[in-house]
């Protein structure tokens, strides 16, 4: 049970490595509260993912504190003060209050404070400024609970100043829309957004692709991509996007969202590879989208159950449902061939090359050309054919060859 009042509580603040990552920074004579993500998350009632804390000493006595309670650290970003402390396996990842010296739209320069409230303000939304010291009393500087339970998305202080200290905000504002707010947007931060629409295209591709697949997958996505749109933030990195029309059917039909393929719902087949190589998608992230925007051997939903366990065969079974989710305009009864490739397990074809060498056929292209047609033999018969069958049929078609 989550209790809320001047005070948090929940579950996981009382877990065993919780309290002992706290009991060793409290021997060592370091300040800790609970930040962010993990706060916000428990505010609403939802399940919360890392466990961060802001802590008021600088890394090596954060480091010396954990080393004299035996936890593993593990200095990923020390240079701007952030140590990982890992306990039972699970990650904890400790930041010093900071206060930025020098930005330049990408990267920070810090020094280290242990003035809570100078920290808070280099945040960027006001629910992200949100504090929870061990005992559960929480820090709420500027108004981050209630713009939270409004669903409105607030930056800290002026937005275009915070926009200028980190351009990824603009991205973040819609991401964080995506997920938590509800409409109307924000109008300062909106304006503030839109111009700077055109700064965008500093930004790696990396970290573009990474805030863009993450508010794909939100619940609103369809809505924040409008707006992003409106605003002009697609311009340089999706300059393809064809609105959410089908996206907005899709996430209709999704039991999970997947925000690959919510990608696939917004971008047409010829943009597809350069969409990929622009966003610099993984190998296999690029060749899934392809596939699930190939024009060819689109998928028919009015056939029976034998044509669709044919066409499941011949995609595989996670490719057929991803087109079937995002045929939105083919006819036919999407559910039931859903459901027939989440049941339903493709068979391997009962022959192989050997059984043809064993034929005394000479390795080629004739032995592909034999499985090939005993293959399509098969799936026309709906898979019944056994392995008896199948040799008797590749028998008489390699006689006939």
């Amino acid at each position: 049970m989550i209790e809320v009042g001047d005070t948090l509580h929940a579950p996981w603040m009382d877990a065993p490595a919780v309290r002992r990552l706290l009991a060793a920074l409290a021997q060592g004579g370091v300040g800790a509260r609970f930040v962010g993500g993990c706060v916000r998350d428990t505010l609403l009632g939802r399940a919360i993912g890392d466990i961060d804390l802001a802590v008021d000493k600088p890394p090596d006595v954060v480091v010396q504190a954990l080393e004299a309670a035996a936890i593993k650290v593990v200095p990923t970003g020390i240079k701007h003060g952030t140590v990982t402390a890992v306990i039972e396996r699970r990650p904890f990842e400790l930041t010093t209050l900071r206060r930025d010296v020098e930005t330049d739209g990408r990267r920070a320069i810090v020094a280290f404070t242990d003035d809570w409230f100078v920290d808070a303000s280099r945040r960027d939304f006001t629910f992200n400024a949100l504090y929870a010291a061990p005992d559960g009393t929480l820090f709420d500087p500027f108004d981050g609970r209630a713009d939270l339970a409004a669903g409105r998305v607030r930056f800290i202080g002026d937005a275009d100043r915070r926009i200028e200290e980190d351009r990824l905000r603009v991205l973040r504002f819609f991401r964080f829309y995506a997920w938590f707010g509800r409409p109307p947007l924000d109008g300062e931060g909106f304006a503030a957004c839109r111009r700077s629409a055109a700064t965008l295209g500093a930004l790696s591709a990396e970290r573009v692709a990474k805030e863009l697949l993450r508010l794909l997958a939100a619940p609103a996505a369809a809505d924040a991509l409008d707006a992003m749109a409106e605003a002009g933030t697609l311009d340089h990195w999706l300059p393809e996007f064809l609105g959410t029309r089908t996206l907005r059917a899709l996430m209709g039909r999704e039991d999970e969202p997947d925000p690959l393929r919510r990608l696939a719902a917004i971008v047409s087949s010829a943009s597809a590879a350069v969409v990929a190589k622009r966003l610099r998608l993984s190998t296999q992230e690029t060749l899934r989208l392809e596939l699930m925007l190939s024009t060819e051997s689109a998928v028919r939903l009015d056939g029976d159950a034998r044509n669709l366990r044919a066409q499941i065969y011949r995609l595989g079974t996670r490719l057929f449902i991803d087109r079937v989710l995002l045929a939105v305009e083919v006819p036919g009864d999407w559910r039931a061939a859903v459901a027939l490739a989440r049941s339903w397990t493709p068979p391997d074809l009962p022959v192989t090359g050997a059984d043809v060498v064993k034929l005394g056929l000479q390795p080629g292209r004739k032995i592909g050309n034999l499985l090939d047609a005993v293959e399509q033999w098969w799936v026309a018969g709906d898979f019944t054919a056994d392995r008896a069958a199948c040799l008797a049929e590749l028998e008489r078609r390699a006689a006939d060859a």
